[in-house]
């Protein structure tokens, strides 16, 4: 009995050792984004990429070309997880988009508070990320800006804020159903370029489309994402001459 015991030790260590083959990593101090690529040899991408995000995003060449995104969002309950970075809401299988003639299908969506993405230098006060992946594992992230608005709150943000995990780790499901789709502006236009995560692996190749027309925030919804992360997006980086397109 005593073989067993230690051999399940063992084994439950291998699986421990297995789950954290990465570094953990901050949005500030000596594990902040300025030492990222230094953490881990799986995040060297982090420092040495020329295609990282977020972006300053200015001087747009219009592309007359550039379809509007096809957004195929179903209504479901939701579970917001706290990982100790952000609060990642895991959908239900089944929404989708098409851009550019290929399918995308929504992964999660999650919160950076300030927004990371920059338009002419300006940030706002948050953003949503909708991260998608094709079935031949290509990545496409949707981003929708958030500002500060003393007026009504937004209903898919209220439906979710009432299920806000506090701690890390924790994780709540919604009993109301949850459309992404209202999260996303009227207008669709977009501006397109080729990033990467804004986290660690911060892995490359990733089509970013982010929304022209902010969304609104309500105050009181901004102080409680805030109330648990009080930063929690990365600088801006180096655009290396990336070419940035605007549908319209």
């Amino acid at each position: 009995m005593r073989i067993f015991a230690l051999a399940g030790l063992v084994l439950g260590l291998s699986a421990m050792a297995a789950a954290q083959t990465t570094a953990p990593w901050d949005y500030a101090g000596k594990r902040g984004p300025l030492e990222w690529g230094k953490l881990d040899p799986a995040y060297k991408v982090c420092s040495q990429g020329h295609e990282q995000s977020p972006i300053d995003i200015r001087g747009a060449h219009l592309n007359k070309a550039l379809q509007p995104i096809e957004f195929h969002y179903i209504s479901a309950p939701v579970t917001l997880e706290n990982n100790g970075h952000t609060v990642l809401v895991h959908v239900h299988p089944g929404s989708y988009i098409v851009a550019d003639g290929v399918r995308y299908e929504l992964q999660q969506f999650h919160f950076h508070h300030p927004a990371e993405e920059a338009v002419k230098g300006k940030l706002s006060d948050m953003v949503v990320h909708l991260v998608h992946k094709s079935a031949d594992g290509k990545m496409a992230v949707v981003a929708v800006r958030l500002t500060e608005d003393r007026g009504s709150p937004n209903a898919v943000l209220a439906t979710l804020w009432e299920h806000l995990p506090t701690t890390t780790g924790a994780t709540d499901k919604t009993t109301d159903m949850v459309n992404p789709g209202g999260l996303l502006p009227p207008d669709r236009g977009y501006w397109t370029y080729m990033g990467s995560l804004t986290t660690p692996p911060c892995t490359e190749g990733v089509r970013w489309f982010v929304f022209e027309q902010e969304m609104t925030i309500s105050r009181d919804q901004l102080r409680a994402f805030a109330a648990l992360f009080k930063v929690n997006s990365r600088p801006l980086q180096d655009a290396h001459g990336r070419r940035i397109e605007a549908n319209e």
